[in-house]
């Protein structure tokens, strides 16, 4: 049974950093792209970050270039987000998810994510 459990959310100031964690189980994270999404209220779903199996493809949204390091961990079966400098905009609830055909594009295509985990709230507070 494929699992996607995201964890580490919390509420910050401005500036300062917070490290997301994926925990995936059920499938091989080495042969398939793992993608970071967030949806703010009010506000559609957006992709912010993409690492492939192989970790050769890694994509950013533009907003997030320079402040965001998406990483794995494979003897954790783990994908991390380092957000650095968060701004009030980055406010959202942060979803991990993994496509089975889809690949780390950009910018990363709407129709990503056969399996979602439930989500993390990040606040940032300016």
């Amino acid at each position: 049974q494929v699992r996607l459990v995201e964890s580490g959310g919390g509420l910050v100031q401005s500036g300062d950093s917070l490290t997301l964690s994926c925990r995936v189980s059920g499938f091989e994270m080495d042969y398939f792209p793992i993608a970071w999404f967030r949806q703010a209220p009010g506000k559609e779903r957006e992709g912010v970050s993409c690492i492939s199996g192989n970790e050769r493809s890694i994509w950013y949204r533009n907003a997030v270039k320079g402040r965001f390091i998406i990483s794995k961990d494979r003897a954790k079966n783990t994908v991390f987000l380092q957000m650095n400098n968060l701004k009030s905009d980055d406010t959202a609830v942060y979803y991990c998810a993994t496509d089975f055909e889809e690949r780390c594009q950009d910018p990363l295509r709407p129709a990503f994510g056969d399996y979602w985990g439930k989500g993390t709230p990040v606040t940032v507070s300016s």
